[in-house]
């Protein structure tokens, strides 16, 4: 006997919460949120758990935008239960090259919607604030300190190398399992119901969604279909007969006890903007050039390593994160997890913030988890309908679902329900793939937008 449902989501993460929420919020009924795992499990807490408003691509810069306003405003509601904070991210860099192009990209975000680029290059003004624990929401745009002194003058605890530093002010961290859940109890006040079983196949009739079939040989009447999926989205687009032109990263943190306190408790998230090498000693250079399965670790190595304070004053964690290899996978569970992640991590801190070195010797314990980033080609979210009539997806968030989701749940409910949709609408449809033009176009860049 088949039941019913008018909307149904695929897909319990942070993105399906965030569609659940915006969903009913915004006048749909009968909302039926389906996973086979509890909610926000999977991948949703698996990054740094961070927001930024500052991008090359000024959709996605009006995207979290408004994402960071609905998410001040939720935090405003609810006495800030997921922990809200605007502490910034700080980009470092060594390189005396890299103040020009760092200048002129960051007047280019500044004009498309990041907010004032103020420039410091000499100590004595009272114009720029480090971070603090009690951070200010009204911060916005950016800060760029240019020059040794002026970087170790407001960050002494940086390498004495960086020659300048930017420090997004519209940026910070929250709680993402927090948020989540705020998201899906506020779904499930106003009567969404959540469902623990596997989606197993859509049913297309004339074109057009007519049911969802389950594991548990349930079958849910809908006339609308949600995928949000998260990494399996594009096994979830293939029950619909679509192509989702995504693919998933393996990604890692390490959370360790920073017991000699190398980084500040108020400091934002710091993150080094140049490649390098890691700093090993002839023997272990030797020992690890001899083996193929470790040379890499003597190559140069991409920029990006990155980490900050979790948790208050009273805390000693820290989490670190470097992509410094691109692993590119069939997504499975638990993980795969690598075993000399913290330390190569924490070895790539080392070149930032000096102090790291005093770990080598003895690295504390860490606590690696993992999961993957679903991304599109261009880097760029999927919000809205498909080819497929009631098809809806919400997802490819690679790297920035945390910080996207309210801006992402809203645009879907609008998408839905025949809302007012933003000028940045049109950019993350699936549908912009049926474009030939527009597939030329991002075959021939290269640029992903994502720091």
């Amino acid at each position: 006997m088949s039941e019913t449902a008018h909307i149904v989501i695929c897909g319990a993460g942070i993105t399906g919460a965030a569609a659940a929420c915006f969903l009913s919020q915004n006048g749909a009924r009968d909302v039926l949120l389906i996973d086979e795992r509890p909610p926000l499990s999977l991948t949703s807490d698996r990054s740094t758990e961070c927001f930024r408003n500052w991008w090359p691509d000024p959709s996605m810069t009006a995207l979290m935008n408004r994402s960071i306003e609905l998410m001040e405003r939720l935090a405003q509601e609810s006495g800030n239960i997921f922990h809200l904070n605007h502490r910034g991210y700080l980009y470092v860099t060594a390189d005396e090259s890299q103040i020009a192009p760092l200048t002129s990209r960051s007047n280019i975000i500044s004009k498309q919607g990041g907010g004032e680029l103020r420039i410091h290059a000499t100590i004595g003004g009272d114009d720029y604030f480090p971070a603090s624990i009690e951070s200010d929401p009204t911060l916005t745009g950016a800060d760029l300190l240019i020059g040794k002194e002026i970087v170790q003058r407001y960050h002494p605890y940086l390498s004495r190398h960086a020659v300048a530093a930017l420090h997004v002010r519209r940026a910070g961290w929250l709680s993402a399992q927090q948020l989540g859940m705020h998201l899906l109890e506020s779904a499930r006040q106003r009567g969404t119901r959540f469902l623990s079983d596997r989606v197993t196949s859509v049913e297309v009739q004339n074109g057009r969604v007519k049911a969802v079939h389950l594991d548990s040989g349930r079958t849910i009447d809908t006339q609308i279909f949600v995928n949000a999926a998260g990494p399996f989205l594009k096994e979830v687009g293939s029950m619909l007969g679509l192509e989702v032109p995504v693919f998933n990263e393996l990604h890692m943190k390490a959370a360790i006890k920073d017991s000699l306190q190398v980084v500040p408790r108020n400091a934002p998230l710091l993150i080094w903007d140049d490649p390098q090498s890691l700093a090993w000693n002839d023997e272990e250079r030797e020992i690890l050039s001899e083996e193929p399965s470790t040379r890499w670790m003597t190559d140069l190595l991409p920029a990006g390593v990155h980490t900050r304070p979790e948790g208050g004053m009273d805390s000693q964690t820290i989490l670190m994160l470097w992509e410094y290899r691109n692993r590119v996978m069939q997504p499975v569970w638990p993980a795969p997890l690598d075993d000399t992640f913290a330390e190569i991590a924490l070895r790539g801190l080392a070149v930032m913030v000096p102090r790291f070195k005093e770990y080598f010797d003895r690295i504390p314990h860490p606590q690696v988890d993992g999961g993957y980033y679903t991304r599109s080609r261009e880097n760029l979210p999927l919000i809205g309908k498909t080819e497929v009539e009631g098809a809806y997806l919400i997802g490819a968030v690679s790297g920035f679902g945390i910080m996207s989701a309210c801006a992402a749940g809203e645009l879907l409910a609008n998408c839905i329900l025949g809302g007012s949709l933003p000028d940045y609408a049109q950019t993350f449809s699936p549908q912009r793939y049926l474009d030939p033009e527009y597939v030329r176009k991002w075959d021939e860049l290269t640029d992903d937008g994502q720091l």
